[in-house]
C-alpha cells in the first residue's frame, strides 16, 4: 500500500496536467487556423472567408456597427469583400491559449488597402475563438476593433 498511493498519485497528477498549449500541437494547429483566416481575407472571397466560421460563431467586425451573431450576418458582413480587391491583412503579435477543444488568439493585425491611388493601414486590435471540431479548429467568436 506504500508504495501503491504514490504511483497513483503520480498517475493522477499525469492524467490531469496538460502543456500550456493543450498538448499535440494544437497552438500550431490554431496559428495555422488563423493563416488560413488570413490567406481567405487576402483572396477577398466572402464564401472562403465565412467557411471558417463555426455555425453559431458570433463577428463583431473592425467596421461593424452592430454584432454578427449568425452564418447570415456573418456573410453580410463579408459579403462585399470582393469590391476591395487590394484589402489585406498582415497579423503581428500573436498570443494563443489552448483550453483543451477551445483556444483563444488575442493580438493585433494591420489592415492595408489602396484608396484614391493611396495605400492606406489601419492597425486593429483582435481576439479570434477557436473550437476544434471535426473539421478542424473553426472560429466561433471573433472581435476586432481599430487601435484608437
Amino acid at each position: 500500500m506504500r508504495f501503491l498511493l504514490p504511483m497513483l498519485l503520480a498517475a493522477l497528477a499525469s492524467a490531469c496536467a496538460t502543456s500550456p498549449d493543450g498538448g499535440g500541437g494544437a497552438s500550431e494547429q490554431v496559428a495555422a487556423a488563423t493563416w488560413a483566416w488570413r490567406a481567405a481575407y487576402d483572396s477577398r472571397d466572402p464564401s472562403r472567408i465565412t467557411a471558417l466560421y463555426d455555425s453559431d460563431a458570433v463577428l463583431w467586425g473592425t467596421a461593424a456597427k452592430t454584432v454578427a451573431p449568425t452564418p447570415a450576418a456573418i456573410a453580410e458582413y463579408f459579403k462585399n469583400a470582393a469590391a476591395r480587391p487590394d484589402a489585406r491583412v498582415v497579423f503581428g503579435e500573436q498570443n494563443i491559449r489552448v483550453y483543451g477543444d477551445v483556444a483563444v488568439n488575442t493580438g493585433y493585425y494591420t489592415f492595408s488597402d489602396v484608396r484614391d491611388g493611396q495605400t492606406t493601414q489601419r492597425p486593429a486590435r483582435y481576439t479570434l475563438v477557436f473550437r476544434n471540431t471535426l473539421g478542424g479548429w473553426l472560429i466561433v467568436g471573433h472581435h476586432s476593433s481599430l487601435v484608437p
